[in-house]
């Protein structure tokens, strides 16, 4: 099967030029005449994985392996080894991010993995009603992504609404209309904005809140899969992260 016809489905589904204009989502490796034989689906690509994939194969991943141009290639970052195994098993990669954020993987989380019902969505974010005291809301939302550890911002004993967006999402605190605000990669200094201006916080992660890609968008394939008799191999780059207490390892 041509790369031409996956990517124009791809681009049905969640047209690229939505994305930002920082972004660089699209066709990354490869070429739209490549014939191909197997498709995966990560949220991520690491060497150990690129290591699995078979030759010939399209791999549609979440986050972008390039975002800035490349000026040299000499095999000693991450995006230049991982490319350099691409071109020499014949892989080609698409990725999807932050349109298939805007149309697609920030409901998806709210609404299947959290459980919420969206009351109104701006582009990247999603607002809920929530109506729960903070501290249960922190077990809940620990609960459904598993997380054992989570930081938190609590400016409020009571939560009447919130704001979510996957990934990481404090670039956008000024369009946050909420007593709560769940996103990723918290820092420092966000997180003293965020008590100045008493807005709660969760931090859900990046890699944690992201990792529905993947089985969102075999869903969102399924028929065409089937149609073509074609099956996405779902895999997964693993959290370069590790979490610790006292000690003592935890996801």
């Amino acid at each position: 099967m041509k790369l031409q016809e996956i990517y124009d489905v791809l681009n049905e589904i969640s047209p690229f030029e939505l994305q930002e204009k920082w972004d660089n989502s699209g066709l990354l490796v490869g070429s739209k005449n490549d014939e191909i034989e197997n498709i995966y689906i990560s949220i991520d690509l690491d060497e150990e994985l690129v290591a699995n994939i078979k030759e010939k194969s399209l791999v549609i991943t979440h986050h972008p392996l390039i975002f800035s141009g490349i000026k040299r290639v000499n095999f000693d970052t991450y995006s230049t080894k991982i490319l350099k195994e691409l071109i020499k098993k014949d892989i080609a990669l698409i990725s999807m991010h932050t349109n298939i954020d805007k149309t697609h993987l920030n409901r998806y989380v709210v609404e299947e993995i959290l459980g919420f019902k969206i009351k109104n969505s701006l582009e990247f974010i999603s607002s809920c009603d929530v109506n729960m005291n903070f501290d249960e809301l922190v077990k809940y939302i620990s609960k459904k992504l598993g997380l054992k550890t989570i930081k938190a911002v609590k400016c409020s004993d009571f939560i009447k609404t919130i704001a979510i967006v996957t990934g990481s999402g404090m670039s956008l605190i000024d369009q946050v209309q909420a007593d709560c605000f769940l996103t990723g990669d918290i820092k420092y200094h966000d997180a003293m904005e965020a008590k100045a201006r008493g807005l709660s916080l969760i931090d859900i992660r990046h890699y944690e809140s992201e990792r529905y890609f993947s089985t969102l968008l075999e869903g969102l394939l399924k028929e065409y899969l089937k149609k073509n008799k074609l099956k996405a191999i779902i895999t997964a780059s693993k959290n370069p992260f590790e979490f610790f207490i006292e000690g003592e390892t935890v996801e």
